[in-house]
């Protein structure tokens, strides 16, 4: 089955934006997320101010993280600076649970695990809930994830751009149109065309069953003094109808294959003789 020059152009155009798309999501650098959960628990199974101070003391966390001497032994874990790494933890409590979910963002799962335990062990040191309670780790194994680069996201946007692309080439493609065939409509030919290329290796095979059906003289025409040469090569190769009864010539034009050359076909089409039917246009 034989495709369309439009459709194959947006085709290529949807694979490049798409892999465009992709590589442009790659560069963007790997991002991986370390997330710890801490448990407040009572210091002694009697202590009856648990409940209050951890509910008082527990939304502290979210400044103590932050601080410098927290955030200067997390940077040298996670092989980064306090200052980028103070926008990449983040502090969720969980209500009336007396669970911390600590989070911190770094450039490998290595340095965000790393990360993520030096802040929770800075949590814990500090002590913020003694005497009543104190925190403790719910695992002691980070758990991490990878976040950038996110490729199920990555590969809709591709997905969804090279869409956008191939239907916008194969568009405009088809707005530019057919210089042939825009040539034919200037001429006043409205019947079909056979427009073939020069380099096509079946050119004579079509041309010569172009000629039997026509069942009239082959005049072969080059549009331009220079493509007379080619123009006498295919007359010479065509059968010879010259016996043929009926009236008129079927032409054969051979023309450049040049988009802005496309109104010397025109012209030279429109001054056939009205007994002429154009049956192909070889583009040489």
């Amino acid at each position: 089955m034989k495709v369309s020059r439009a459709v194959l152009e947006g085709v290529l155009a949807a694979i490049a934006v798409g892999a465009l798309v992709l590589l442009a999501v790659s560069l963007r650098g790997a991002e991986s997320e370390g997330r710890l959960a801490l448990l407040a628990t009572p210091s002694t199974p009697d202590s009856a101010q648990f409940g209050e101070v951890t509910s008082l003391a527990a939304p502290a966390v979210v400044q103590l993280v932050r601080s410098p001497s927290v955030l200067d032994a997390a940077a040298e874990a996670a092989g980064t600076t306090p200052d980028r790494l103070a926008d990449a933890i983040a502090v969720e409590l969980v209500p009336a649970s007396g669970v911390a979910r600590i989070s911190v963002r770094a450039d490998s799962a290595d340095h965000a695990a790393a990360a993520v335990t030096a802040v929770a062990r800075a949590v814990i040191d500090a002590d913020l809930l003694a005497p009543a309670a104190r925190f403790r780790l719910v695992d002691p194994r980070p758990e991490t994830t990878s976040v950038k680069p996110d490729w199920r996201l990555a590969s809709g946007l591709a997905l969804v751009a090279a869409v956008i692309a191939g239907v916008a080439m194969f568009a405009l493609r088809r707005l530019r149109g057919n210089p042939v065939r825009a040539a034919l409509a200037t001429a006043g030919i409205g019947h079909p065309v056979v427009v073939a290329h020069d380099d096509d290796p079946a050119l004579m095979e079509r041309l010569t069953a172009l000629c039997a059906a026509a069942a009239r003289p082959v005049r072969v025409l080059p549009v331009s003094p220079e493509l007379a040469e080619r123009a006498e090569e295919l007359a010479r190769t065509l059968p010879d109808k010259a016996s043929e009864p009926a009236d008129g010539t079927a032409v054969i034009a051979v023309a450049a294959n040049d988009r802005e050359r496309r109104n010397d076909l025109a012209t030279a089409l429109a001054v056939l003789p009205a007994s002429s039917v154009v049956v192909a246009v070889v583009l040489a």
